[in-house]
């Protein structure tokens, strides 16, 4: 067998509760398969809960084994996150490298992040993991020998990592919260800039692979042809790990801040939720959300659920919410259409888009105002900032200065007070 290639056995437990568990199984399989892992077969077993010292049942234990070497496995993932005993009996038992659906995806947000504050925060999360976990990880490394070349690499919790002590990870750790809150320091002043100049924020969020950064492309191509610069889009999952944020300037001079979130998955570890929060705090800010949901997938209203509930876990609450079905070609159901804040549309397509388009503006614009300005002539930079920034309806001059009729934001009002004729 190429031993540049892993392959892995997958283990799930079904607990009594669990109506979503065959899902999360094919979901599990997909996220290994984004790494370059090649499944080779599963393990499940219905409990009430899940055995505490080694995740299955003894027997279950025997299973495992045999079918990994039935399939010459190298690698066993379980579905949930196991406790750091769970993984040291289990490699004991079974002899061969063990992960958690954590690590896998730790593993895969760390071969994806591109930009510095990405890579830190992932970094982080694979430090507060693995740092309870320092002994069984030693052991899967021992039997890792010294990684495999290809397939989970798990950078970030890897060797180097592991060498350290645990006062060393406590450093590390302590280190990168301090730069991860500089970052935000600098992002909370952009944002406050933004709302200095009354500039809207729109924020694109969902489940990973329903084609948020599609619809962002496209949105952007749609509105704004001067907007060449595209984002990363994939048909495969967690394509794109950081933030884009996008300005958009319509033909009638009206702006908005377009910005992509990371998209979510079942079970996503906390520690990445938590160091990911800072980023999150993008859709926290917005002024409207486009939860952007596949719905050609029959486990679409779960997906819904687990977005749902993780933006709430980082706060992003009470935000007005367009609900984007997307992929509806797939589904077979009409489109486009609109219905209250519902969109049914196909970004792939670009079907749906001018509907989409007239129901944002219909929700970020609504605070403009209209009102009949007289600036002085020597206030020519005001004019030019009005032609700008707003939309200049009508532009008269008479013998005391220029008369302009103008549509703009209720937060630049206030700085145009003193030459307001009528609103």
């Amino acid at each position: 067998m190429d031993i540049l290639v892993e392959h892995a056995v997958l283990v799930g437990v079904k607990e009594a509760d669990d109506e979503h568990f065959e899902y999360e199984m094919e979901e599990l399989k997909n996220l290994a398969e984004a790494i370059d892992v090649t499944v080779v077969g599963s393990v499940t077993q219905n409990l009430e809960r899940r055995n505490p010292t080694h995740y299955v049942g003894k027997g279950k234990v025997d299973e495992i084994r045999h079918m990994y070497e039935a399939t010459e496995a190298n690698l066993v993932i379980f579905n949930d996150e196991l406790a750091p005993s769970q993984i040291r009996n289990l490699e004991a038992e079974l002899e061969v490298k063990v992960i958690d659906r954590t690590m896998l995806i730790l593993d895969i947000f760390a071969r994806r992040a591109r930009t510095h504050e990405a890579r830190m925060q992932v970094e982080l999360a694979q430090l507060q993991y693995t740092l309870p976990r320092l002994v069984g990880l030693r052991a899967s490394l021992s039997r890792q020998g010294g990684g495999t070349g290809g397939g989970f690499q798990n950078k970030g919790a890897g060797e180097t990592k592991l060498e350290l002590d645990r006062r060393k990870i406590e450093d590390q750790i302590a280190k990168l919260r301090r730069d991860l809150e500089h970052a935000k320091d600098q992002r909370e002043t952009q944002r406050k800039q933004r709302k200095k100049r009354g500039i809207p924020v729109v924020s694109i969020v969902g489940y990973t692979n329903a084609g948020k950064s599609t619809l962002l492309n496209q949105l952007l191509l749609r509105m704004d042809e001067s907007n060449a610069k595209q984002v990363f889009e994939k048909d495969m999952l967690f394509a794109t790990l950081d933030t884009s944020v996008r300005k958009v300037r319509l033909q009638d001079h009206k702006e908005f801040l377009l910005t992509d979130t990371v998209g979510f998955v079942s079970k996503l570890p906390h520690h990445l939720v938590k160091a990911f929060r800072s980023t999150l705090e993008e859709a926290r800010e917005a002024d409207l959300l486009l939860h952007v949901v596949d719905v050609s997938n029959p486990e679409h209203d779960y997906m819904m659920k687990v977005t749902e509930q993780t933006l709430e876990d980082v706060g992003v609450e009470n935000i007005q919410t367009l609900h984007i079905y997307n992929k509806s070609d797939m589904a077979m159901i009409e489109y486009p259409r609109v219905h209250g804040d519902n969109v049914w549309i196909s970004a792939k397509e670009g079907e749906g888009l001018d509907e989409l388009i007239a129901l944002i503006k219909k929700y970020i614009f609504d605070q403009y105002i209209t009102c009949k300005l007289r600036l002085p002539f020597d206030r020519g930079d005001l004019v030019s900032f009005l032609n700008e920034k707003a939309t200049v309806k009508r532009t008269e001059y008479e013998e005391d200065g220029t008369v302009l009729t103008v549509e703009m934001p209720e937060a630049l009002k206030s700085r145009f007070d003193p030459y307001i004729i009528s609103h």
